[in-house]
């Protein structure tokens, strides 16, 4: 598979930011520039300007564009030494900072930190505009297409410098860019329908979640209905997880700092957690994952062969620091539960336990409707130094997964970096019905750990041997797929999953009395049941249709003579009159089956 740095889509979206670049700089020549990288489906540039960007701005800026395109100039590359760098952008605060870094080895053009030492310089240049980059680019201006591009900035129009709050504000402008101005069109289509979907509206809109200053930012508060989606969820995959041999654990919210530097998360990932804690004396911390103590569990008894594999899972509360500006509705909060498991296993079990992994998370997948979904193999960096453990180890657990992936004729791919620190791992790569991609379930192999904690199990020979863990988790954190089912769905939810999965709604105040003895029965079927009791029948179904419940029982007079109720769904089809029984039937059999319809084919 062709990655997308790789891609003609890449080098058109990377010259064109370029391009952009130019543009502003020659409406405001003042201007200091920052960095300007291609991003997933389009590119941006970020900007120390001499005013707030406006609208007509944008649209000069437009125009500026299809001018430089029609120039025909190309894209020339250079390789400049760092003082020639440092005099080429004298003028440039933000760019003098990162040929620093380059020239040091520390930092890339976008200010990113980099593993390798090398400190050479290039430069692209077309017609007036030149700036540090390694390219990729299109040869010549003629290649982009001036009718298949377009830009934005977003309220509030800005970004810290390098990601940092407490740098310098600088103006982000985004842009997209495609071959022809058709797949331009699709693209902002999708952008205009990813609006309407955005799971912090649709969540708030549905009374599923909300924010509160005084409790922090990052940090959801779930409502009575965001409660039940997500207990929901987690009854689900708790059950599944027991029928699959399982054992569940409880953990603590903190930890001393120790049991972090020994598992190596404290010194590899300090900067995203919270500064320690002094409890009399001694230094604690807000628990960044689950897995040192799971394995404090493992150790707490001796362990034979016999009792391997050991299955332990918890829905674990972790937390991460994420810069203000970095923070999106449940997407990427500061506190968020991962369904979390461990398994400790000898080496002859450890293909199959990997398969069963994911083989629960291909069913938890099956079970929400979520078919397009690809695998990836993450591995280790041979030029970074971030991991730990033995690289001929890391070899044995690469393999491991790619067996795995081949025995189950997995669709994946491999690629480098996307390791864990610890081990490499497989990455569930989803892709929503707009077409976006996100990363959900992950399964990890882990020899590093278990070597770092002495763990031991005694084997069939009487000797000591150390066990191999394997890390997963099909959800990743429930905030971050809830907000994801939300967009997916459009918050519109199988039944099984629906907050509320039946609205009542009574013809008028003379039916009272049935419509609560229909609720309480539904009720004790076991569905979710909400009585609107207030205002005109009409008002009543917008409101319950507004609520996206997926059956509306419209209940009068002649359903309570009949023993029926009149049912429409929440996209407004309306059955026929059906006998209360059948139509029980009917709900449980969707549910039992984890129906995306609901009317059973």
């Amino acid at each position: 598979m062709e990655r997308y740095e790789d891609s003609k889509l890449y080098r058109i979206r990377h010259s064109m930011a370029h391009v952009m670049a130019q543009a502003v700089l020659e409406i405001f020549p003042q201007a200091q520039i920052a960095i300007g990288p291609p991003i997933e489906d389009g590119f941006y540039y970020d900007f120390l300007l001499p005013r707030p960007l406006t609208n007509d701005d944008l649209k000069d800026i437009t125009k500026r564009m299809k001018r430089i395109i029609g120039g025909n100039h190309d894209f020339v590359r250079r390789v400049v030494s760092a003082d020639e760098a440092k005099a080429m952008f004298a003028n440039q605060p933000f760019k003098i900072e990162l040929i620093e870094g380059l020239a040091a080895g520390k930092l890339d053009e976008y200010g990113n930190k980099i593993q390798d030492e090398s400190n050479v310089l290039t430069t692209y240049k077309q017609a007036t505009f030149e700036d540090l980059c390694r390219g990729p680019h299109v040869a010549n201006t003629r290649e982009l297409n001036p009718e298949a591009f377009s830009i934005s900035f977003k309220e509030p129009a800005g970004a810290y410098w390098r990601g940092d709050e407490n740098n310098q504000m600088l103006t982000r402008i985004y842009g997209t860019a495609w071959e022809t101005p058709e797949q331009l069109a699709e693209y902002l289509e999708r952008l205009e329908e990813a609006k309407r979907r955005d799971h912090r509206k649709v969540g708030m809109e549905l009374g599923l979640f909300t924010f509160s200053e005084l409790v922090g930012k990052g940090l959801p508060l779930w409502k009575p209905k965001g409660a039940i989606l997500r207990d929901t969820l987690q009854r689900f995959l708790y059950d599944e997880q027991i029928w699959r041999g399982y054992l569940p654990v409880v953990t603590p919210h903190i930890a001393k700092i120790e049991l972090y530097m020994t598992s190596g998360h404290y010194p590899y990932y300090s900067d995203s957690q919270y500064d320690p804690i002094d409890v009399d004396g001694e230094m604690f911390m807000l628990k960044p994952m689950n897995c040192p103590h799971h394995i404090q569990i493992y150790k707490s008894e001796m362990r034979s062969y016999r009792d391997l594999p050991l299955r332990l899972m918890e829905f674990g509360t972790v937390y991460r620091y994420e810069q203000s500006g970095e923070l999106t509705g449940l997407t990427r909060v500061r506190g968020f539960t991962v369904d979390d498991a461990h398994l400790f296993v000898t080496p002859d079990q450890l293909l199959e336990e990997f398969i069963g992994v994911v083989k629960l998370i291909q069913y938890v997948f099956k079970s929400l409707g979520m078919t397009d979904f690809r695998a990836r193999v993450g591995m280790r960096d041979p030029a970074s130094d971030k991991y730990i453990g033995d690289p001929a180890i890391w070899e044995v657990a690469t393999n491991a997964i790619i067996e795995a992936c081949d025995r189950m004729g997995l669709d994946y791919f491999k690629e480098e970096g996307e390791a864990a620190f610890y081990g490499p791992k497989l990455d569930f790569i989803f892709r929503d019905v707009l077409k976006r991609e996100w990363q959900l379930g992950t399964v990890q192999v882990d020899y590093s750990l278990p070597a770092r904690f002495e763990m031991e199990y005694v084997g069939a020979d009487n000797a000591k041997h150390q066990p191999i863990m394997i890390h997963r988790a099909p959800f990743g954190s429930l905030e971050r797929f809830i907000g994801i089912l939300i967009e997916h769905f459009n918050g519109e939810f199988p039944l099984w999953l629906a907050p509320v999965q039946v609205a009542i709604l009574p013809v008028s105040n003379k039916v009272e009395t049935e419509s609560q003895a229909l609720a309480e029965r539904l009720k004790n079927e076991g569905f979710r049941v909400e009585i609107f009791e207030r205002g005109q029948l009409g008002k009543k179904i917008v409101e319950a249709r507004g609520q996206k419940i997926p059956y509306l029982l419209v209940y009068g007079p002649r359903d309570v003579e009949n023993g029926t109720v009149s049912v429409r769904l929440r996209d407004d089809t309306e059955l026929p009159a059906m006998p209360i029984e059948q139509f029980i039937n009917m709900a449980h059999q969707v549910v039992d089956e984890k129906g995306m319809e609901l009317v059973p084919a």
